[in-house]
């Protein structure tokens, strides 16, 4: 039976991680498909722009990738103290290269928020996604979308 990652996951342990990630029902994902001939290499450099793109934004470094026919791996090293680093803005700025920005940090970044309880909140949220950017989760969920 599988097991969720994050009962998996131990950073206190090892912050490198090998991922694994296939296609399902004899789906392609470069190369060329044997039984209809098309060619699906132009979605190699795709997978290898995108990781790119993702390890730029999160704060997960790439040791080593291989983009197969069917399936991809990647070794990665989790960086915390990296993140830990980032100012509020980092984050949001990182964040919202991928998912849209929260109206309530939007608020705070403005400068508009007026009371305490509007600030606590927009902090709560940051640190939500700082902890999604280090989140490996998080980083293979952006990864196949």
């Amino acid at each position: 039976m599988t097991q969720a990652r994050s009962s998996q996951v131990s950073l206190q342990d090892t912050c490198y991680y090998h991922l694994i990630s296939r296609c399902v029902r004899r789906a392609f994902l470069c190369g060329v498909d044997k039984y209809d001939h098309k060619s699906y290499e132009h979605r190699r450099q795709w997978m290898i722009d995108r990781i790119s793109f993702l390890s730029s934004i999160f704060a997960i470094d790439i040791a080593a990738y291989a983009v197969m026919s069917n399936h991809y791996h990647i070794v990665v090293h989790v960086n915390e103290a990296q993140v830990q680093g980032w100012s509020d803005e980092d984050v949001c700025q990182r964040w919202c290269q991928l998912y849209g920005m929260h109206p309530l940090v939007e608020r705070y970044l403005s400068g508009v928020c007026t009371t305490t309880a509007e600030i606590d909140k927009a902090m709560e949220v940051i640190e939500k996604w700082r902890q999604r950017l280090t989140d490996i989760s998080w980083f293979m969920r952006s990864l196949n979308v």
